[in-house]
């Protein structure tokens, strides 16, 4: 809780705690086990996810939750040992049952978006994209058709999309087996379609925009993944790359994702957006 009492907006409920708890790996205890662990995880989890929406740096923690030292050492711990994967791909799992669909998907997205480099992320990672004219980092994505992430891959900005896509359409193929066509934009076209069917066996369609097209319209089926990409970008943590280590950014993209993912579990209705207030005067 903070000082006011009332807790942050990041913080988890109760029902989305307990959708969370029994995915985390139990404590080490014991003589061999190491002490007991001194700060409750529910608040090193909250402590994260503070991190992710607000995108204060590590050592500005508010004093109301652990110490920062602390909570990164769970956040690299739980990224070493894949805690944040199964974490999210069990909550994944449960959204798509209560949507209906297949506990597995059979159809994906796959996009890229370029975001600056902060001063943190060393020149060896990152790169300058001259279409987007962005010097930073590149993200890989793949989603099922409701949007919600299968695979990612951190590249610097420099990498072309038919290139910097192999990797995470092989972890696609090689996590998600029943994964047989994947949707993306003219920027994978060429090579990457060739392989993919000649080395993963998977199809690669690309969806083009329509002759004459002008501005911005919305593209069959690769909606889902641009509105994943939305998503992301109102974590503010990943409004830029801050991450020195690649493998950390996809770590927070993924807790980026869980979050999303819980309040799409205990909301109980679709989700909307307040609207504009209107304006009252004041004497």
């Amino acid at each position: 809780m903070s000082r006011s009492g009332r807790g942050y907006p990041s913080d988890l409920s109760d029902e989305q705690w307990a959708l969370v708890e029994p995915l985390l790996p139990p404590p080490r205890t014991g003589p061999k086990g190491g002490r007991r662990e001194k700060h409750p995880r529910r608040r090193i989890v909250e402590a994260i996810l503070y991190m992710a929406r607000t995108g204060c740096q590590w050592r500005y923690l508010p004093h109301d939750f652990p110490p920062w030292e602390t909570v990164y050492w769970y956040f690299t711990r739980w990224h070493e040992d894949g805690t944040v994967e199964r974490i999210h791909d069990a909550l994944r799992t449960r959204v798509r049952q209560a949507d209906g669909r297949r506990p597995e998907p059979t159809a994906g997205l796959l996009d890229s978006q370029s975001v600056r480099a902060a001063d943190t992320v060393p020149r060896s990672t990152s790169g300058y994209d001259a279409g987007k004219k962005t010097t930073g980092r590149k993200r890989f994505i793949v989603t099922d058709t409701l949007g919600l992430l299968l695979a990612v891959h951190i590249t610097a900005a420099s990498v072309q999309d038919r290139d910097g896509a192999r990797r995470p359409l092989l972890w696609t193929r090689l996590d998600h087996p029943s994964v047989r066509k994947i949707w993306a934009d003219q920027g994978f076209a060429g090579r990457l379609v060739t392989w993919a069917g000649d080395i993963l066996g998977r199809t690669v369609e690309i969806v083009r925009k329509q002759p004459g097209q002008r501005g911005f319209q919305v593209q069959p089926k690769r909606w889902a993944v641009e509105r994943t990409l939305g998503w992301l970008m109102t974590r503010r943590r990943l409004a830029r790359d801050y991450e020195t280590n690649p493998e950390h950014s996809a770590t927070m993209i993924r807790w980026a994702m869980t979050d999303v993912i819980l309040r799409r579990l205990t909301r109980g209705h679709p989700s909307t957006r307040p609207g504009r207030k209107p304006l009252r005067r004041t004497t």
